[in-house]
């Protein structure tokens, strides 16, 4: 039974586009490799990378010159490079990060065949390329996975201790839940175990989802955030199918606020990872100074109230009344004032995001139902 269990959740994971939607040709004037059949642009760099299980994997690096954080996307099912090239030149430009995408073996025009070996191989590949080639350093990386993504993607968190963070979009718990709604991990006849990694992940996480969808219910998604260490606040996308996030407006604006965080987040302190909570506290929040304690504090209080008379506390209390009457109306203005003053910067941070969704909404980025049995309805 294990056996043709885990057959079974093979097929059903793994679906390379056939024939694969580009082709990787040598230029004759540079000696580099560029992909055919998607727009041709300075900012990209086609690689073949070897992994160690004997494949060689495309991959794609997006460079961005204000970036100072790489990311790192597995894609999900049914899709390859050639299909997602511009959502990558997008998610480069829109989030301000360099942006590495790969093939999986057995897609694409990467070699050997789609197992679950084989894509922690790859996703390893991929990652050696970032810091060997391009310098990036561990705690400066966001691995990013979709759908079947996931499963490399905790993979590899689950092994790296400085890792920035992670973004998992439309996760699955493991292979075997997709397919039956089983309450336990059978390591015996079970793919891509999610569910037992994610507790191993030491930095902060994103879980994306939507709640309509009907190839890996959101439950998935809600259980590995809860599953997660340091949760960051999680996009559960209103009626929001699993080929279909990009198009909805709060995808790309919530990335966009994750982003930031991290960026401005100081990740490492003294070794050890620093928690959501405190990534989204100002740093003024902090006091170090010693403070007295409450006995000494009432002590001082009751003392004063000995010394002075209570008349002299009532012109106080009314004074202080008036004072803090004539700030909260100054603040009220204030703020009434920087409101009208940015009243145009929503609307065109809006119609950036609509435009990204509207481009998305032309683009194939899962060609058929990932996971469900052939002959299903569609």
């Amino acid at each position: 039974m294990g056996g043709v269990t885990s057959s079974m959740a093979a097929k059903f994971a793994f679906f390379p586009p056939n024939p694969p939607s580009y082709g990787v040709v040598v230029e004759e004037s540079t000696g580099k490799l560029k992909m055919t059949e998607v727009a041709a642009k300075e900012n990209v760099d086609v690689l073949r990378l070897p992994t160690k299980r004997g494949t060689s994997i495309v991959a794609v690096y997006v460079k961005n010159p204000a970036a100072t954080l790489t990311l790192l996307y597995s894609h999900g099912n049914a899709a390859d490079l050639g299909q997602m090239y511009e959502l990558f030149t997008e998610l480069s430009h829109h989030l301000r990060v360099n942006l590495m995408g790969y093939d999986y073996s057995g897609y694409g025009r990467s070699t050997g065949k789609p197992t679950e070996q084989n894509t922690y191989a790859d996703i390893e590949a991929a990652y050696r390329c970032l810091e060997e080639t391009y310098g990036v350093k561990e705690e400066d990386v966001i691995l990013y996975g979709q759908s079947v993504g996931s499963g490399p993607t905790l993979d590899l968190a689950s092994r790296l201790s400085r890792l920035r963070a992670v973004v998992l979009h439309s996760p699955i718990l493991s292979g075997l839940r997709v397919m039956y709604p089983v309450k336990r991990t059978y390591c015996c006849f079970f793919t891509m175990q999610n569910v037992d990694k994610i507790p191993l992940v030491e930095c902060p996480v994103l879980v994306i989802h939507g709640t309509a969808d009907d190839v890996v219910d959101c439950s998935h998604g809600k259980q590995l955030f809860e599953l997660s260490k340091q949760k960051y606040e999680p996009l559960w996308v209103k009626n929001g199918n699993h080929c279909d996030l990009e198009v909805f407006p709060e995808y790309i604006k919530h990335l966009k606020k994750f982003i930031s965080a991290i960026e401005k987040s100081t990740v490492f302190r003294n070794g050890s990872a620093l928690c959501m909570d405190q990534i989204d506290k100002p740093r003024s929040s902090t006091d170090c100074r010693p403070r007295p304690s409450t006995d000494q504090r009432e002590k001082s209080r009751q003392s004063a109230d000995k010394r002075e008379p209570r008349t002299s506390t009532d012109r106080r209390d009314k004074s202080r009344s008036s004072v803090d009457r004539k700030e909260k109306k100054s603040k009220s203005l204030d703020l009434s004032e920087k409101a009208n003053n940015n009243m145009e910067q929503p609307e065109k941070a809006r119609n950036s995001i609509d435009r990204f969704g509207d481009m998305m909404r032309s683009a194939v980025l899962c060609n058929i139902d990932c996971f469900k049995p052939v002959g299903a309805k569609v």
